[in-house]
């Protein structure tokens, strides 16, 4: 009995472990603050992650921070993935398939200046209207 009790309780444990979200988590804006300078995040537009490979979750407010961050934390870094926000929809994609602009008028939190994009085109046409730069 007691050995089918443990069973029972070791599988539940694994199901609902199992169904937790392995990406991005949501990110609570006016109440999470920046992993690497502390201010509040306040724009989810220039939020970005970096998920270690043990599954711990470092928020920024900007893409400068999480890079400063790599920089100074790079046993954290290693093997995480990282992810931005794309800028028209708000959604979270991989840095690694994002395309940036950078500079003109953009304003971002922590003066990083960077968009990021899902799509080239709609990068292309936020530069030209922004007179940004395409930097990927």
């Amino acid at each position: 009995m007691k050995i089918s009790k443990i069973l029972f309780i070791s599988a539940s444990v694994l199901a609902i472990m199992s169904c937790q979200k392995s990406g991005p988590k949501d990110i609570a804006v006016g109440k999470d603050q920046c992993d690497n300078c502390r201010m509040t995040i306040t724009d989810v537009k220039y939020a970005t992650q970096l998920i270690t490979d043990k599954g711990r979750a470092y928020k920024f407010d900007d893409l400068s921070c999480m890079t400063m961050y790599e920089s100074s934390n790079p046993e954290k870094a290693t093997n995480a993935k990282t992810y931005v926000v794309d800028f028209p929809s708000g959604q979270f994609l991989e840095k690694s398939r994002a395309t940036f602009i950078k500079g003109g008028s953009i304003k971002s939190p922590m003066g990083g200046n960077t968009q990021a994009f899902r799509d080239k085109a709609a990068a292309q046409k936020a530069a030209a209207a922004t007179g940004a730069s395409l930097t990927k």
